[in-house]
């Protein structure tokens, strides 16, 4: 980690309280005891209170209060009321600002406690997949709605178990801290029924189940789920999620649609028919992108969604990181601006056999 420099904003701030008390002192000296600038001088420890830590707002005041007193002296004013009327205005503003800056100070120490919670919560729940998992190479990008946030609701994991390589992409419906919970509600039911349960419409069962169990109200979750063994093929489960992006070594595209949509998560006990898997074929060098509708939905100024199918191509870079990397940074771009939902992406590629000359994993 680099050494933190301050930007050239914060500098011409910082500078403010120094700046306020000369052109105060100076119009003063020019304009004479007439006038009356010299309360002015209690600009410097307000702006610093805005600013700057208790201490510093305490040097500010000092100095204003000295020089309230030489100009003082030098206009006459002691002679009469204004002069300690004036000091009393600087007095009181440096004592305001000094409270507001230790208000501010704690504030901020919370504030980065907070965050310092929610990020040790989001390695405990978005925990790094692994890079490769069998015959697999995985890379995973999380854009968050909000700058300052750290989680959100949307999910995702890869589990190598005794069946297969099982994934899931998901999004909680809602946010906050409520979405935190559902995710980590799904993330901890897949995690157990991945190893346990040999079929993945059973998995998908107990996932439901679970949700169905744990969450309050309405509140559901879309997900999809997918198996890669042995064979050179992919089972799906689509609970309510936008149809992942399938990108073949020769670079033809496909959204592999299912053969009749579910219910999300949460919503499958009210009698609805459950999901039905469904196979497509996924061969060395294919690339299975899963995400959540924070990409498809991210709109430019002009309204239009972004086009995942059209932007593939940038998925040809040969390092999986990177490739992702470049099509998160098109979706922001294609926004102009901050996304309106989180944006998570899952990419797995199917390493190509050694000594092949074509494809992104080659």
């Amino acid at each position: 980690m680099g050494v933190w420099r301050p930007a050239s904003g914060s500098a011409t701030l910082s500078w403010m309280p120094v700046a306020a008390m000369a052109v105060v002192a100076g119009a003063d000296v020019v304009a004479g005891p007439g006038v009356g600038f010299l309360p002015l001088i209690s600009l410097g420890p307000a702006f610093s209170g805005l600013i700057g830590g208790w201490r510093r707002t305490a040097l500010f005041g000092a100095v204003a209060l000295a020089l309230c007193v030489g100009l003082g002296l030098y206009d006459g004013l002691f002679e009469e009321r204004r002069g300690f009327t004036a000091m009393a205005s600087v007095a009181g503003v440096t004592a305001v600002g000094i409270a507001a800056a230790v208000m501010r100070s704690r504030r901020e120490a919370e504030l980065a406690s907070v965050r310092s919670i929610a990020e040790v919560a989001q390695r405990v729940l978005l925990r790094p997949v692994p890079r490769t998992a069998g015959p697999l190479r995985a890379a995973v990008s999380y854009t968050s709605a909000v700058a300052e946030a750290r989680i959100g609701g949307d999910l995702y994991e890869v589990v190598a178990s005794p069946h297969g390589i099982r994934v899931i992409v998901g999004d909680v419906q809602g946010k906050g801290l409520a979405a935190v919970e559902a995710a980590a509600v799904v993330l901890g039911a897949f995690r157990e029924a991945a190893h346990d349960e040999p079929d993945l419409l059973r998995l998908g069962e107990r996932l439901e189940r679970s949700v169905a169990r744990e969450l309050e109200g309405e509140r559901f979750v879309t997900a999809v789920l997918v198996e890669i063994g042995s064979e050179h093929e992919a089972v799906l489960l689509n609970y309510g999620h936008p149809s992942p992006l399938l990108v073949r070594d020769d670079g033809s595209v496909e959204f592999p649609r299912p053969p009749g949509y579910a219910l999300p998560l949460g919503l499958g006990l009210h009698g609805a028919d459950g999901p039905v898997p469904h196979r497509v074929a996924f061969a060395p060098g294919d690339q299975i992108l899963l995400y959540t509708d924070g990409v498809t939905e991210a709109r430019d100024v002009d309204g239009t969604f972004y086009p995942l199918g059209d932007r593939a191509y940038l998925l040809k870079e040969p390092d999986a990181d990177r490739a992702l990397e470049t099509l998160r940074e098109d979706v922001v771009r294609h926004a102009a601006g901050p996304l309106h939902d989180d944006a998570a992406m899952l990419l797995l590629r199917y390493h190509a056999p050694a000594g092949r000359g074509s494809g992104p994993t080659a």
